[in-house]
């Protein structure tokens, strides 16, 4: 059985040790992947923006610029500015939804869909690089670890949007 180092990872202990903290490890992580797929993206004419777009209407399209929003955790003003970027760059085109005129989906364009195929052929081999030497149990362990993490959080955030507000509201009166 293996220690337990989670006091070593809690800023609130005098053990706190940097390398043990999940969400410095997430940072470098990403910090790292990051500076990698930029200069490749580079090369097909992309930025790690367009392309995580692009990735979420892989999966699935239309979307809602919310909810490419969220999934690609970019502020909605910021994806909104993206989004018209891209429809510039003639990579999306825009539409009203049909049932509810207040969302504006988003579509891939042949263009689009061609550099979403020309991203993935670039971004596999770091992804395969990545998970080089993980099982599939280990694989399926992380993605589950980073899941509950992330699930953790969740009331959290929400209470922080309240207390948000309440100090907003102190303050107007």
């Amino acid at each position: 059985m293996r220690a337990d180092i989670r006091h070593l990872g809690d800023p609130g202990t005098a053990d706190f040790q940097v390398r043990k903290y999940p969400f410095y490890l997430l940072n470098r992580l990403v910090g790292r992947y990051n500076s990698i797929i930029e200069a490749r993206l580079r090369m097909v004419d992309l930025d790690i923006p367009f392309w995580r777009v692009l990735m979420i209407l892989g999966e699935q399209a239309p979307r809602g610029v919310g909810d490419i929003s969220e999934a690609a955790v970019i502020n909605l003003s910021t994806m909104t500015r993206i989004v018209q970027r891209m429809v510039r760059k003639q990579l999306v085109r825009c539409a009203p939804r049909r049932d509810d005129y207040r969302i504006t989906d988003v579509f891939l364009t042949p263009l689009g869909k061609k550099k979403l195929a020309a991203a993935r052929k670039i971004t596999a081999p770091i992804f395969a690089a990545a998970i080089g030497g993980f099982s599939q149990r280990e694989f399926s362990d992380t993605i589950e670890a980073l899941d509950r993490l992330y699930t953790n959080l969740g009331p959290l955030l929400r209470h922080a949007g309240k207390s948000k507000a309440a100090r907003r509201k102190r303050a107007a009166q």
